[in-house]
């Protein structure tokens, strides 16, 4: 190439704006390698399996000609080119499609490979049925706690609510000492020693909360003639039987 003349008109009308060289000379790189892979890819040779793939695809698209001995035998039975299959044309159009094994694998070893995946489908699914039967018992279990709690709470509070009639109807009739310790409400202050006392005593009786207020709720009734359940002090045992509806609170429910 000539050497280029820097005071010729061409050289001074050429664009010389910062930054345009760079512009042009990646852009000239790009093409020139996207043309270098297109030459590579052309000019590469392809593989043994490429190959029979290629071919194998061009013979299948290919309907089969009258070379084709199974073809010409159909043809001499009177087969037409399109015609289905059987005496009456109810057989199949299409030939059965092939189901070419390009693996290494061995035989069955797809269908080995969908079972498992089925049984570890199914091992997901079963865990996580167990997972929700196991919140379903574990929060029907806590329903049934907190049932229990408040229903225990509720039956504590009856038996403090009788605790505190049976001292009353007792202090009224001159009886200073109750006929069992937790018939009355215990003192809120006591000395050490009382305390030691009371720990006894709770050690030594073994009854629950529903028992207490069962027993406690008979004594009210017999010696006071006294309902927790409605509040109210009767004039005898009869008066009693006859206007109290029971002794539970499910009875005055």
């Amino acid at each position: 190439d000539e050497e280029e003349d820097y005071m010729s008109d061409l050289f001074i009308k050429q664009d010389v704006r910062p930054g345009l060289p760079m512009v042009r000379r990646m852009k000239e790189a790009i093409q020139k390698e996207e043309k270098q892979k297109e030459a590579n890819e052309k000019n590469r040779q392809k593989s043994i399996k490429e190959e029979e793939k290629e071919r194998r695809d061009l013979v299948l698209k290919s309907a089969l000609g009258n070379e084709n001995r199974g073809f010409a035998l159909l043809q001499k039975m009177g087969y037409k080119s399109g015609q289905a299959l059987g005496k009456s044309g109810e057989g199949i159009v299409e030939p059965i499609p092939l189901n070419i094994k390009t693996g290494r694998s061995g035989l069955g070893h797809e269908e080995l490979k969908k079972r498992k995946a089925e049984e570890k489908l199914e091992n997901y699914r079963q865990k996580l049925r167990m997972k929700k039967q196991a919140n379903e018992e574990a929060a029907d279990q806590f329903r049934i706690r907190f049932k229990n709690k408040q229903e225990e709470r509720k039956m504590e509070g009856d038996l403090r609510k009788s605790q505190r009639a049976c001292q009353q109807l007792d202090m009224q009739k001159d009886i200073d000492v109750p006929k069992e310790a937790w018939y009355w409400l215990e003192p809120e202050e006591e000395n050490e020693e009382d305390e030691e006392d009371k720990e006894d005593e709770c050690t030594s009786s073994d009854l629950s909360v529903s028992e207490k207020l069962h027993i406690l709720t008979a004594y009210l009734r017999e010696h006071h003639f006294y309902c927790i359940w409605c509040g109210t002090t009767y004039e005898d045992a009869e008066d009693l039987s006859s206007n109290c509806p029971g002794d539970s609170a499910a009875a005055h429910d």
